[in-house]
């Protein structure tokens, strides 16, 4: 049988295995940091009829502006954005990877602060980006003056910043943005995939007047839409024009732009289970060091934590109970998914049988 290693794949690639996260077939799934809640009822039903009334208008290519879904987006989030200003892929993966092909590429550099989102590498050898990363500080924070000494020293392309951080939950200040903009020569891309769960404002209330900042926001976390694949930016129009240039032809399909569409529509109820996730969440975060962990604050869905001696150990036993989580490959740490509250009991009562030493 041929193997990878026997395809003639371009020599960056050589080595290397492909992103993601173990699928198993387990009750209680706590690591890839969905929305454990779903989708109410009334909504889906609703959904549904919204993709069913476009079936059988499926011959015909999707609308490539996606008009419809971005005047949604931009009602939705408010702050005076305009549809112009939003711009939509499948999954906001694709806009990151998007983004990257339009301002950087061969020659040029994309700066991140680890540990951070394991992809940010993957979409730079992607697209012959230059990947440079600086560290965080011992507890994952990023203060404003050590951002701004790394920018001004690599002088980068595109600055990436996840706010909160994954896979460590960590909150990041707007006053760390606008230094890191004042001193960025090229982009400053805001990754938000979790931002619904922070107490803290949106970057996108710094967009007016930074014509170089963009921020990226999912709809597969808060929204229960992983399955769906809806991923949106926000910044000054050029910046959509720009993405223009490289996104595939009618990217978007007319059964995710119905489906998205219909989902807005109904976006309280939809995020009505968020303050339940940020419950359990700060719960687990509040039990944790009984059973001799320690826990990382989180503005996210997830909870970091670290005192584990044995992660892989720690993941395999959990596994044997019927809950996984997540080993991000940092030492003795794990990472959980705030689920519901009979699956943060499970979760809680199993790491209590695992012996950690």
């Amino acid at each position: 049988m041929t193997e990878l290693s026997d395809l003639p794949i371009r020599d960056d690639f050589s080595g290397l295995s492909p992103y993601g996260a173990p699928q198993l077939d387990v009750p209680i799934q706590l690591n890839v940091n969905e929305n454990n809640f779903g989708i109410p009822a009334e909504v889906a039903r609703d959904i549904a009829a919204s993709v069913a009334s476009v079936i059988e208008g499926v011959n015909r290519y999707p609308d490539r502006e996606f008009t419809q879904l971005r005047s949604s987006l931009a009602a939705f989030l408010g702050q005076g954005l305009q549809p112009e200003q939003v711009w939509a892929a499948n999954g906001s993966n694709e806009v990151i990877q998007q983004f990257l092909q339009v301002f950087a590429g061969p020659g040029r550099t994309l700066l991140g602060f680890t540990p951070s989102y394991s992809m940010y590498p993957l979409y730079a050898r992607g697209t012959f980006t230059t990947w440079v990363s600086e560290p965080r500080a011992a507890d994952f924070t990023l203060r404003a003056s050590d951002a701004v000494a790394a920018v001004e020293r690599e002088q980068p392309d595109v600055v990436v910043l996840a706010r909160p951080n994954n896979p460590t939950g960590t909150a990041l200040g707007l006053d760390v943005i606008e230094a890191v903009y004042q001193a960025a020569p090229g982009m400053v891309l805001v990754d938000e995939a979790y931002q619904e769960f922070s107490r803290l404002p949106s970057a996108i209330e710094l967009l007016p007047g930074r014509p170089r900042l963009a921020v990226s926001r999912t709809m597969s976390k808060a929204f229960a839409f992983a399955g769906i694949r809806l991923g949106y930016l926000l910044a000054d129009p050029a910046v959509a024009d720009a993405l223009r240039l490289v996104r595939l032809p009618y990217h978007l399909s007319t059964i995710t732009q119905a489906a998205a569409v219909a989902a807005l529509r109904h976006a309280p109820a939809m995020l009505a289970n968020v303050d339940a996730i940020i419950q359990q969440r700060d719960r687990i975060i509040r039990e944790l060091p009984a059973l001799g962990y320690t826990p990382y604050p989180s503005e996210s869905n997830f909870v970091f934590f670290g005192g584990v001696a044995d992660p892989h150990r720690t993941f395999t036993a959990l596994v044997d109970r019927g809950i996984i989580i997540r080993d991000v490959g940092i030492p003795h740490t794990l990472r959980v998914t705030a689920g519901t509250a009979e699956e943060t009991t499970a979760f809680l009562t199993a790491l209590a049988e695992v012996p950690n030493n």
